[in-house]
C-alpha cells in the first residue's frame, strides 16, 4: 500500500508565500464566520497582495459571486484584496446557461426552486421557468438555505415527492455544513442533497471538490498548477477538491473541524490532526490553525 503524504505544519501563512503565485481561498470558515473577519485575516490577504500574488476567493456558496463581494466588503475585506470571487453558484448558472454537458443539456426548462426567501433571482438569466410545485417541475435547482428556518427535515416532503417522479437535482452549494458565529454548525445545502440521493435522487454537484469549478479557476489565474494552492477548513470540499486538481492545499483548523481538533490555546494538537487526516483519508500539504 503507498504511504499517505504527510503534512507540513509551518509557523503561518508567511512562510508558504515565497511558493506560491497564486491562491484559492475559501470564504466561511477561512476568512469568516458569516458575522465577524477572523482575526488575522484581512491581515494575511493585505500581505499576499503587497508580495503580488494573484488570489481568488473559491467558495461553495450558492450565491452570485458580486452577492459575495458586497458580504466581504462588509466584513472588512476591501476589493482590491483579492482578484474575483468563483463562487459554486456562479458554476451552476454558468453550465445551465451553456447547456453544453449531457446532464445539463437534458434539463427541462422547467424548474422547482429552493433558495432562501427572496433569492428567485439566483435564476433568472438561464432560460427557466420557475414553479412552484413539484409535479409541473422538470429538475430541482438547490441554491442556498436559510438554517434554522429551512431545513433537511422542513424540505423532506419535497424532496420525496420530487424522487417519486425521478426528478434530477442541481446543487449549486454542496457543502455540508458551514461554521456559525457561535462557534457551531449550521446544516447547508449539501446536506439536503445527500437526503434527496438517499431517496434515490439523482444530483449533479457543483462547486468543491468538483473538477469544473477548479478548471475555471486555474484558467482565470493562468499559473503552472505547481504554482498554485488552495486554502479551506473542509476535508470533504476543499482539500479532497485541491487534490483531485493536482494543487496543494493548506487545511485551516479554525473551520468546521474544529471540534474535532484537540486544541492548547490557539494551537492545533499535531496528532489529533493526523488522526483527524487519516479518518478522513485526505492529507493536505499544510496545515494551520487559523488563516493569518
Amino acid at each position: 500500500m503507498q504511504k499517505a503524504p504527510s503534512t507540513t505544519f509551518p509557523d503561518g501563512l508567511a512562510a508558504l508565500a515565497a511558493r506560491y503565485d497564486g491562491f484559492l481561498l475559501d470564504q466561511w470558515g477561512v476568512l469568516h464566520d458569516g458575522v465577524r473577519a477572523y482575526p488575522g485575516a484581512v491581515v494575511a490577504l493585505e500581505a499576499l497582495r503587497r508580495a503580488g500574488k494573484r488570489v481568488i476567493i473559491l467558495s461553495n456558496s450558492g450565491r452570485l459571486g458580486s452577492e459575495n463581494a458586497a458580504q466581504l466588503a462588509k466584513l472588512g475585506f476591501a476589493r482590491e484584496l483579492y482578484d474575483e470571487v468563483v463562487s459554486a453558484g456562479d458554476d451552476a448558472r454558468d453550465a445551465l446557461a451553456a447547456r453544453d454537458e449531457p446532464f445539463h443539456h437534458a434539463l427541462g426548462r422547467r424548474c422547482l426552486l429552493l433558495a432562501r426567501e427572496g433569492e428567485a433571482h439566483l435564476a433568472e438569466g438561464l432560460g427557466l421557468d420557475l414553479v412552484d410545485d413539484v409535479e409541473a417541475a422538470d429538475f430541482i435547482l438547490l441554491m442556498t438555505m436559510d438554517p434554522p428556518r429551512q431545513s433537511v427535515a422542513g424540505w423532506m416532503d419535497v424532496l420525496r415527492a420530487a424522487s417519486e417522479r425521478r426528478l434530477p437535482m442541481v446543487c449549486a452549494n454542496p457543502d455540508l455544513h458551514r461554521a456559525s458565529p457561535d462557534g457551531g454548525l449550521q446544516e447547508a445545502p449539501g446536506l439536503v442533497a445527500r437526503a434527496y440521493e438517499q431517496l434515490g435522487g439523482t444530483v449533479r454537484y457543483h462547486g468543491k471538490p468538483e473538477a469544473r469549478i477548479y478548471r475555471s479557476c486555474l484558467a482565470k489565474l493562468g499559473l503552472d498548477r505547481s504554482r498554485v494552492v488552495a486554502i479551506g477548513d473542509s476535508l470533504e470540499h476543499d482539500i479532497a477538491g485541491a487534490q483531485g486538481a493536482g494543487i496543494d492545499s493548506v487545511f485551516i483548523g479554525g473551520g468546521i473541524h474544529r471540534g474535532e481538533i484537540v486544541w492548547d490555546g490557539a494551537a492545533m494538537e499535531m496528532s489529533s490532526c493526523l488522526a483527524l487526516f487519516a479518518r478522513a483519508g485526505r492529507s493536505p500539504t499544510y496545515a494551520l490553525p487559523l488563516l493569518g
